[in-house]
């Protein structure tokens, strides 16, 4: 693992989140994306070398959605870099995490993903990621 990636914050309004973030960092998000393939709409902040991603779930059925109303909003998960994610898959798998996808797949903001289950990581979400278009 390289460097932490991001970290991701569920929130329930998207537009009010961005305000309130844009107002912390000092900065406009320099990017927001649906990714209908997890129900959530994204936005991102870039602060320093790292970022700050905000989810906002697009379906009641979500695993965002479902996060936000057992838990409320707040921090969902971290994100490492990695360099090759499917190498990296099988070096957890074979220290003995339980990974949630054993495959990666899309994510947003040009991303390869793949994320460990809470269980492994002493109840912490985490998330793989690697550039697409590396």
């Amino acid at each position: 693992m390289k460097k932490i990636e991001h970290i991701g914050i569920a929130v329930k309004n998207l537009a009010e989140a961005n305000q309130l973030y844009s107002t912390l960092l000092n900065t406009k998000p320099y990017k927001e994306e649906a990714v209908e393939s997890e129900g959530v709409t994204t936005s991102f902040f870039e602060v320093g070398e790292s970022k700050i991603e905000l989810l906002a779930a697009t379906r009641e059925d979500s695993a965002i959605a479902k996060y936000i109303e057992k838990r409320g909003e707040g921090i969902h998960h971290i994100a490492f870099y990695v360099d090759n994610i499917e190498d990296e898959i099988e070096r957890l798998q074979q220290e003995g995490f339980k990974l949630l996808n054993d495959q990666p797949k899309r994510g947003a903001d040009q991303k390869k993903i793949a994320f460990l289950h809470p269980k492994s990581a002493q109840g912490v979400l985490v998330e793989l990621c690697e550039d697409i278009n590396k």
